[in-house]
C-alpha cells in the first residue's frame, strides 16, 4: 500500500481566508480543523495520509502552541527560515515537490498558488496521483489547467466547524436552499 503526502501551504490558506472569505484575520475557531483533512484524504484514496505543514519561522520564533497542536494531529511541522526576500514556505514546498519526483508517493497540495504548477506537472508526467485542496473558486488558473483531483476544504473535507461566508457559483445539482434559509 502506498501513502499520500499532504503538503499544506498554511500561509496561503490563512491569507485566502483572511482576504477573500472574511475580509479580516480569521479567528482561531474559523480556521480549518487540519486533522479532518488527513482523515478525509486517507479515506478518499484508501491509504495513509502524511501531513507536512509548512511554516514561516524567519523571525526566529515558532508558534509553539500551534506546532504542538499540529504534532498532536499527526502532522509534521516544517518551520523554515530564510532571507526577507525569500518566500520560504513556497520554496520549501517546491523543494519537497522536486524531491517527490523520484518517490512513489501520491501527493496532495493544499494551496491556491500557481507557483507550484510546474512542480505538480512534473509529478503528473511521472503518472502520480495528485490532488489539490482549498477553495475551488480561488485555485490559480495554472493549477486548474493541470486537471488534478480537487477537493474543497469546506464542502468536501468539511474542515470547518461552521459554514463560511463564501459567495461562489453553485451547480444546480448541488444547490441546497436550506443553507440560505438559516
Amino acid at each position: 500500500m502506498g501513502r499520500t503526502i499532504v503538503l499544506v501551504d498554511g500561509e496561503n490558506i490563512d491569507a485566502t481566508l483572511g482576504t477573500n472569505v472574511f475580509a479580516r484575520r480569521p479567528h482561531p475557531d474559523e480556521r480549518p480543523r487540519w486533522e479532518r483533512l488527513t482523515a478525509y484524504l486517507a479515506a478518499e484514496w484508501d491509504q495513509p495520509a502524511v501531513g507536512l505543514f509548512f511554516l514561516n519561522a524567519s523571525n526566529g520564533t515558532m508558534p509553539t502552541q500551534f506546532v504542538q497542536a499540529l504534532l498532536a494531529m499527526g502532522y509534521r511541522p516544517v518551520p523554515l527560515s530564510g532571507r526577507a526576500d525569500q518566500k520560504v514556505v513556497d520554496v520549501g514546498i517546491q523543494m519537497t515537490l522536486a524531491a517527490l519526483v523520484d518517490r512513489d508517493d501520491d501527493v496532495v497540495l493544499v494551496s491556491h498558488d500557481g507557483d507550484f504548477a510546474d512542480d505538480l506537472a512534473a509529478l503528473k508526467r511521472r503518472g502520480r496521483r495528485l490532488g489539490l485542496v482549498g477553495f475551488r473558486e480561488f485555485f490559480s488558473g495554472r493549477l486548474n489547467a493541470l486537471d488534478l483531483d480537487t477537493f474543497d476544504l469546506e464542502d468536501d473535507v468539511e474542515a470547518f466547524k461552521a459554514p463560511l461566508p463564501r459567495v461562489r457559483v453553485i451547480d444546480l445539482d448541488d444547490f441546497d436552499p436550506d443553507r440560505f434559509l438559516v
